[in-house]
């Protein structure tokens, strides 16, 4: 989805494509974020 909101705001100048790309890339930061705090121990489990 993020590099079709890309493209379509390339080629369009489209300013809810390019927010929509923007919306994506800041959720696949959080998601990256969620899956590293699942993965490490957390100091309350020791």
């Amino acid at each position: 989805m993020r590099d079709f909101s890309w493209k379509y705001f390339a080629m369009t100048g489209d300013v809810d494509a390019y927010l929509l790309y923007k919306e994506t890339e800041g959720e696949s930061v959080l998601t990256a974020a969620s899956v590293e705090d699942e993965a490490a121990p957390h100091e309350e489990d020791e």
